[in-house]
């Protein structure tokens, strides 16, 4: 795959030089001086042309400050806190604690890089060259709508705006959820069965457009806040069951291989992000996660910075068969070199230790936290650097399919325990060695869940134990609404993307969502269960400062 991806890539770059005085310069205007009336455009002519499209998706993804972070960071899976003697935490705490403000520069990043997203599709749709293509045509409508789903997700009140060429001082209109809602679902539509069933990474298809869709319908009561329609759960299933009934994707046999840095294969990935050596790195992962003394571990010669950790709270969560445990993190296990020489610091062997101490109070030491280690790290200068990075999985489509099944009590004919199969199927691949705790009745996922929700910090410095000083108030998951089915879409998709979205989709009993209601390491629940304003993101001080149209979301 990546020596495909990289002669394909190339090519784009070759065209796109053709065409752009710099490829990043979304002002350019596209082919200024090429007609297709002189020149028969090609779909792989328009294909070539995709690379500013694609950059934009590698950055809003996964780029740092992306849609991932902010998703991840925001959660109770993971978090970047003030590493004591090493710095990181005054970007990142805010996000943990859900103290979000319009200077967060992880909302200005995102929503930028998503706009030039945005501006690439529409520059590209315009042109008569482009046009004369149906299915580039139907993807670029396609990406669009991705990159509009991104923003709406996260900030809800946007700009829409779908023209290339605007008169001086023009500024786009903010459009109600509503209408940036009835946009998305009319373009996905418009665009359904002609983008091509084609398997390319980074080229949506028309499974693609599927998926999208679904995620649209199964996230559309909790970003309305009404769960009076039940029928969206139902419109997700005949989406996902299109992905299904093609016959095209399986589950990966292993869980590893979904992360690995060639992806292409795969017949799990649906929709994938490329990256390569030269032409398109930046998978950061291992860099972010890993602490310096590490790169003798795995080989790896790129730069690392001991940032994120996981939370202590959601390792307790985990069945000690789960093989994803192990699979997912390097923890309280002692840390050796390539050569099997003990890793030492401060006099001992280095471990990174499954309990931390806090956010910001003081923080945590270098070595405090599990690391995440699920994407492939590889020796020499690469890490994971190059490692595709998934972003529709089949193992989605049917968790996605069992969660509609339990919101409707079935659905044509598919049951509860239709909905319990699928989850079992996802789970048998990481029970092996003992099948029968792979298997999920109904009344587990309907039940509470497994995390043990509530405040959990030791603010003492190393070598104090001030019991003042340390907080384990217990909350817990009982009164979570499928909480056994949240709890699964963690262990299966940490360190992804999704998990904000899944925490705002998941109630309690009192009605208040997971995402608000409870309160995980060093973040407080919230205690007005009628405020939902931190369900969206403020939008970013520099986008209010350059259009007078926008309103501030409420609440910021």
């Amino acid at each position: 795959m990546k020596t495909k991806i990289k002669t394909y890539v190339g090519t784009a770059l070759i065209a796109c030089s053709l065409s752009f005085n710099s490829c990043t310069d979304l002002t350019e205007k596209i082919y200024d001086t090429m007609s297709p009336d002189i020149y028969q455009f090609t779909p792989e002519d328009a294909q070539a042309l995709f690379i500013p499209v694609y950059n934009s998706l590698r950055d809003v993804l996964w780029g740092w400050y992306s849609y991932s972070d902010i998703s991840g960071l925001s959660g109770d899976l993971w978090c970047i806190p003030n590493r004591i003697g090493i710095g990181w935490g005054d970007l990142y705490i805010p996000l943990h604690k859900h103290e979000f403000n319009p200077t967060i520069w992880h909302f200005g990043a995102f929503w930028t890089r998503a706009f030039a997203g945005v501006t690439a599709c529409n520059r590209l749709l315009a042109d008569p060259a482009v046009q004369s293509v149906e299915t580039t045509v139907s993807q670029l409508r396609a990406y669009r709508a991705l990159y509009y789903y991104m923003l709406f997700d996260a900030y809800r009140n946007v700009p829409l705006d779908t023209e290339a060429d605007h008169e001086a001082g023009w500024l786009p209109e903010q459009a109600t959820p509503q209408e940036m809602w009835n946009f998305i679902i009319s373009e996905l539509n418009d665009v359904k069965g002609k983008c091509g069933n084609e398997k390319i990474m980074g080229r949506i298809n028309n499974y693609s457009v599927n998926m999208l869709l679904a995620n649209m319908y199964i996230n559309h009561n909790a970003w309305f806040n009404d769960d009076s329609d039940k029928s969206w759960y139902g419109k997700c299933i005949d989406e996902l069951n299109e992905i299904i009934e093609s016959g095209l994707y399986s589950l990966a046999p292993n869980y590893l291989d979904n992360f690995k840095e060639d992806i292409s294969g795969n017949p799990e990935i649906i929709f994938g992000i490329p990256y390569t050596e030269k032409y398109g790195g930046g998978n950061y992962y291992a860099s972010m996660w890993l602490a310096v003394i590490s790169k003798k571990t795995y080989g790896f010669n790129t730069w690392a910075t001991s940032g994120a950790n996981v939370l202590s709270q959601f390792l307790d969560s985990y069945d000690a068969a789960d093989g994803r445990y192990k699979d997912c993190w390097n923890v309280d296990t002692p840390q050796y070199a390539m050569d099997g020489t003990p890793l030492i610091a401060n006099g001992v062997q280095v471990v990174y230790t499954k309990e931390i101490r806090s956010i910001d109070q003081p923080g945590c030491y270098e070595y405090e936290g599990g690391r995440l280690v699920k994407y492939e790290i590889l020796p020499g200068d690469m890490a994971t650097n190059y490692d595709d990075v998934p972003f529709y999985r089949y193992a989605d489509v049917l968790l996605k399919k069992a969660e509609c099944l339990l919101r409707l009590g079935g659905y044509k004919g598919e049951t509860e325990q239709d909905a319990a199969d699928l989850v079992t199927q996802v789970r048998a691949r990481n029970f092996k060695s003992n099948p029968a705790k792979a298997v999920r009745t109904v009344a587990q996922l309907k039940g509470g869940s497994n995390y043990p929700y509530g405040h959990r910090e030791n603010r003492n410095e190393m070598g104090k134990n001030d019991p003042a000083k340390i907080f384990n108030e217990i909350e817990g998951g009982a009164d979570i609404e499928l909480g056994g089915l949240l709890d699964e879409r963690a262990w299966e998709f940490v360190g992804e993307y999704v998990r904000r979205q899944d925490l705002i989709r998941f109630k309690m009993t009192n009605g208040q969502n997971v995402y608000n209601g409870k309160s995980w390491f060093c973040k407080p629940r919230v205690t007005d269960v009628s405020d939902n304003h931190l369900n969206i993101f403020p939008i970013p001080k520099e986008a209010m400062e350059g259009n007078v149209n926008l309103k501030q979301n409420p609440g910021y």
